[in-house]
């Protein structure tokens, strides 16, 4: 459903991505894990068509992600709001561009628990609020390919909980595919079914959740800074909480 043959971007000199190779099956939700700087949020503007592969190839579902558009929901970091629309004026603009039907626009907010700010604008909610409003959106044309960068963030626990389960309903029993990013560790090692692992914009591991991958995050940090490699005179606060000013 989500293939990344040979992807490379690069930006002058700085090479974000380079030649990664991985896929995602359908009805798979691929945790896309690394950190800050690896290549993560470049990945899903790639996929989304936001941005263009400097060398290699992208598809969804076997098609180049602009021609795949109508099949790809897009929650990106930058959340994509307008400030001075509210949280049901947004949904009614998504509605219009993809062609939704509009009684989607109530049940999502009721199931996204945002149904009392549906006409709260985007500059007065809270980042958590802005976050489910993306949410929806990404959500409300019904798509086949789900995109979304760290969408737990900033996310209350009880509202964490129910995305989780939206997912993993949809993944297990009608086939939606998710490649999302995040940072929480313990979330993702409960949801995902494969780990796409970055660093410095390389691949350093893509495996199928399974024995491998079942102390996660034991696994991500020896991925991401081996045993035994220590920095250099790594520095400490040694003045962090004592008496002196």
């Amino acid at each position: 459903m989500i293939a990344c043959r040979g992807l490379t971007v690069r930006y002058g000199e700085f090479t974000a991505l380079d030649d990664l190779h991985f896929e995602v099956g359908a009805g798979e939700i691929c945790a896309l894990l690394g950190p800050n700087g690896a290549g993560k949020s470049t990945t899903l503007k790639v996929l989304a068509g936001f941005a263009e592969p400097s060398a290699g190839e992208v598809s969804i579902d076997g098609q180049a992600p602009g021609q795949a558009r109508q099949r790809i929901g897009v929650m990106p970091e930058s959340l994509a709001l307008f400030e001075d629309l509210t949280i049901e004026e947004h949904l009614r603009l998504t509605a219009g561009m993809h062609g939704a039907p509009l009684d989607r626009i109530g049940q999502l907010l009721r199931v996204l628990k945002i149904e009392p700010g549906r006409g709260t604008l985007a500059r007065h909610c809270s980042h958590g609020m802005r976050k489910k409003t993306s949410f929806a959106m990404a959500l409300l044309h019904n798509p086949r390919v789900l995109l979304l960068d760290e969408p737990f963030e900033a996310v209350d626990p009880a509202s964490a909980r129910m995305m989780f389960n939206l997912l993993r309903d949809a993944s297990r029993h009608r086939g939606l595919t998710v490649l999302l990013t995040s940072h929480i560790l313990t979330l993702v090692e409960r949801l995902a079914d494969r780990f796409v692992l970055l660093r410095g914009g390389k691949l350093v591991m893509n495996e199928p959740a399974g024995p491998a991958t079942a102390a996660l995050e034991e696994v991500y940090f020896r991925m991401i800074e081996p045993p035994g490699v220590e920095t250099p005179g790594a520095e400490t606060l040694e003045w962090l909480g004592s008496s002196a000013s």
